[in-house]
């Protein structure tokens, strides 16, 4: 199964769906809180930010149900031709459009998922389902592996890796365009009740603070959470930053983290351009000027925190959580820890390595490269 913020009042109907077919769950980013990933059969994001479990899953499937999710990027699909095809949307312009269906279904995800129900037999093999279940766990244990290697001066995936059991329950979500945008789809992990949302179709740098602010309007009673980088920072987010400032004190609930990832660097497109293009980082487009993120917020009458040492990730998370007022977390960041694909194409290959060769600071990148192809083949002893 594939869904996406359609499904988001029939997360219990997906569920269903789910248990009686035997199937797995991906998730399009836009319906990254609908499904919860404590799930054993909940595989994660697809796409280029997805998770190695999605995309087993979709290259072994025989079967394809898309619920609520307009996904473009067919090239992360089963191949046209390897899987029957069954689509619900509410929206009948979308039905056929990404995959070669079979049946398509109008209606509202909920509706139609109540309606199928009674005409599905549970699958008495489980022979697919514990394959899938197999994918996922290998996939967090690969997350944590490469969460845990070192960087310089702290491994971005350790930050989400390690927020994601210090999520409050509830919580109100939302995610920048950049290189978070990586982490937050495949390593931060989302339970049951919690909202979130980014820039989906458009991918606009700069949301995240926004976002939140006007989720906590509707949401005042809710904790949230504003994951951004500092591109996105000195875009959009100082300023909005002040409208958090004024209007913090008439929510129910104050609690506001705002985490940047400070890395001095416009990350995801130095990535893109290595991956896709060949070309190395070009400095006087990409590197952008350090910030005191926390000691702005402090300016503000909001909390700064400061994050150099992967040491204190975790205690100054729990502090961040503890505050009655919005925080801010300037959190130093290793720009050159690559967020990889679930599969990487010749070309791919061949762009990045000359990229590489032309890079000043290639054997950092190569290493911290290398720490995380093996931390999908080397599990923890424990």
């Amino acid at each position: 199964m594939l869904v996406g913020a359609g499904v988001r009042d029939a997360v219990n109907e997906v569920i269903e769906v789910a248990e009686l077919l035997g199937a797995g769950v991906a998730k399009a980013l836009l319906g990254k809180t609908t499904v919860p990933d404590d799930l054993p059969f909940v595989t994660g994001a697809i796409g280029l930010l997805g998770t190695t479990a999605t995309d087993q899953m979709m290259r072994n499937c025989d079967t394809l149900l898309v619920v609520g999710s307009s996904f473009p990027y067919a090239e992360f699909l089963p191949p046209p031709g390897q899987a029957l095809g069954v689509q619900i949307d509410i929206d009948a312009r979308m039905l056929g459009v990404r995959y070669p269906m079979e049946v398509n279904l109008q209606g509202d995800a909920r509706v139609t998922l109540q309606a199928l129900l009674p005409l599905l037999r549970r699958k008495t093999s489980r022979g697919w389902r514990r394959r899938i279940e197999g994918w996922v766990a290998d996939w967090w244990k690969t997350v944590e592996n490469r969460a845990r290697m070192g960087a310089k001066p702290i491994n971005p995936q350790r930050v989400f890796w390690e927020l994601s059991g210090r999520l409050p329950d509830n919580c109100l979500i939302a995610a920048d365009s950049g290189s978070t945008t990586n982490w937050y789809a495949s390593v931060l992990r989302v339970r049951r009740g919690m909202l979130g949302s980014l820039s989906g179709n458009m991918a606009s740098m700069g949301p995240a603070i926004p976002y939140v602010a006007a989720a906590k309007f509707v949401y005042p009673e809710r904790p949230a959470l504003a994951i951004t980088g500092d591109g996105a920072m000195q875009m959009l987010g100082n300023s909005a930053l002040i409208t958090v400032a004024k209007y913090w004190r008439q929510w129910a609930n104050p609690q506001l983290v705002v985490l940047v990832a400070n890395n001095r660097d416009l990350n995801q497109v130095t990535w893109e351009q290595r991956a896709l293009q060949g070309d190395p980082k070009l400095a006087v487009s990409q590197d952008i000027p350090d910030f005191d993120y926390d000691k702005y917020a402090q300016m503000l009458g909001l909390v700064g925190l400061r994050l150099e040492r992967p040491e204190d990730i975790g205690p100054l998370l729990d502090e961040a959580w503890r505050w009655d007022r919005p925080v801010v977390i300037n959190a130093y960041t290793d720009p050159n820890v690559p967020p990889l694909p679930p599969h990487i194409t010749l070309e791919q290959a061949r762009n990045y390595i000359g990229a590489l060769l032309r890079e000043p600071e290639a054997a950092g990148i190569v290493a911290q490269t290398v720490k995380g192809m093996l931390g999908r083949y080397f599990q923890r002893a424990d």
